[in-house]
């Protein structure tokens, strides 16, 4: 599987709201240093998971719409929309933010992320 194939995959819907679909991408040194709209985080492979823990508990839908993915060698750029459907309202589609992230691929995985997003 190539680079882009591999960060492709990770983006597939609702993928992000199941831990034991995650858990499989994320190199066990994933470090993510992520700049949003609410400050800098730098995150580590449990840090993801529980993420996707919590995502899991309010959405019942994940959606990525990706509208720009630029590979080289083990490096893979993807900007894209995340759009979910909450618990409470199943029904509607609602957009959470916009991405955009410059991965770096080791052993096929997923080993560090450059994050950064935007709330809508």
């Amino acid at each position: 599987m190539t680079a882009k194939e591999l960060v492709l995959d990770f983006y597939k819907n609702d993928l992000l709201l199941r831990r034991s679909e995650v858990e499989p991408f994320l190199h066990d040194d994933l470090i993510i240093e992520w700049n949003s709209s609410k400050g800098f985080v730098q995150m580590k492979k449990q840090d993801v998971l529980n993420l996707t823990d919590e995502l899991s508990k309010s959405y019942v839908r994940s959606k990525m719409r990706i509208t720009h993915i630029i590979a080289e060698k083990n490096k893979v750029s993807i900007r894209y929309s995340h759009f979910v459907k909450t618990i409470e309202n199943p029904r509607e589609e609602m957009l959470l933010a916009h991405f955009f992230v410059i991965w770096e691929i080791q052993d096929d995985k997923l080993f560090r992320g450059y994050q950064m997003s935007q709330f809508s």
